[in-house]
């Protein structure tokens, strides 16, 4: 267990160690979340948390794995999507609109990138043969960058409270970090707890009132790499009920994209369009403060990881 515990230290160290660095620089350069009818702060926050988070996560994995396909998947596939992500918030902070469709394709491109390093859901196990079901070549891909495709959005879209993406982001990867130890896969439980380690260095300046936001670039590469890590661990040699356990470990931006999605196509809106109809809106609404609404999907999100971790240990 010391080698888990070192790498998340290390990982939070660079994040706390870079997060003034780059909140400086934002600050610099005018590269501020403004607040809008739409955003709930009322003061610019500095943005380009999210390069504090890919580079923290992207170094500790290769200090204690070196060049291995799950490293490459993330270094590569992260930093195209922190890119992408540093031109929308630069974007926003000009008071711009990034267009969609060319996040859309290249969100869609990165989510096939693990495919190309042999990551990907393959099957199921029969829990009363043992016999491992493989899926059609076909099935398998689509299913793995549907997965990875909507993962990145989905986390993306929680990002609206101070404090709420980059803590669901702990809890989400714990509960990988505890599934990937059950099953004795370490190299992906090495992932799970830099990834751990570095949404909690960032939570100590994210929380309410942050003083910095991880913004698109943070967001897409965290709903990203913890998809791949689900797909590397979670997924992997997963029984027919096990299955839900990656869908529960992630249950609370399921959930709330789920609603979300639900809520537009009611009103007739374009699914893309950003609005006030999530869950922590809606929360607020109810006359919820922001730490009292974060402290309260905090808690749902554990529920839900709790149940995954107990559906493995009683069906895994």
């Amino acid at each position: 267990m010391m080698i888990y515990g070192l790498a998340a230290f290390i990982s939070l160290a660079i994040v706390s160690a870079m997060v003034p660095i780059v909140r400086r620089f934002a600050l610099q350069h005018g590269i501020m979340d403004r607040p809008n009818s739409r955003k709930i702060h009322r003061q610019p926050i500095p943005l380009l948390g999210g390069i504090a988070i890919y580079v923290a996560c992207t170094v500790t994995i290769i200090a204690f794995q070196g060049m291995t396909s799950l490293s490459w998947t993330i270094a590569v596939g992260g930093a195209v999507l922190v890119t992408v992500g540093l031109l929308d918030d630069k974007a926003k902070a000009d008071g711009k609109d990034f267009p969609v469709w060319p996040r859309v394709l290249v969100y869609g491109a990165v989510s096939t990138l693990p495919l190309w390093f042999h990551i990907q859901i393959t099957g199921v196990t029969n829990p009363a043969s043992g016999l491992f079901f493989f899926l059609p070549h076909w099935v398998a891909w689509l299913g793995t960058s549907i997965w990875i495709f909507a993962l990145i959005n989905m986390i993306n879209f929680m990002d609206g409270v101070d404090g709420l993406a980059s803590g669901v982001c702990v809890l989400s990867a714990v509960t990988l970090f505890i599934t990937a130890l059950l099953k004795g896969q370490a190299e992906t439980a090495i992932l799970a707890a830099i990834v751990g380690g570095a949404c909690l260095g960032f939570l100590l300046f994210n929380f309410y009132p942050a003083r910095i936001f991880m913004g698109d670039a943070g967001a897409t590469f965290l709903g990203y790499t913890l998809a791949v890590v689900a797909v590397d661990g979670a997924f992997k040699k997963a029984t027919f009920i096990t299955v839900l356990v990656p869908l529960l470990a992630l249950g609370l931006p399921i959930m709330d994209t789920s609603i979300v999605m639900l809520r537009r196509l009611a009103r007739g809106k374009g699914l893309h369009h950003a609005d006030k109809l999530h869950t922590h809106h809606a929360l607020m609404k109810w006359g919820l403060n922001q730490v009292q609404t974060v402290s309260f999907l905090y808690l749902i999100a554990a529920l839900f990881s709790m149940l995954s971790i107990i559906l493995l240990l009683v069906m895994g």
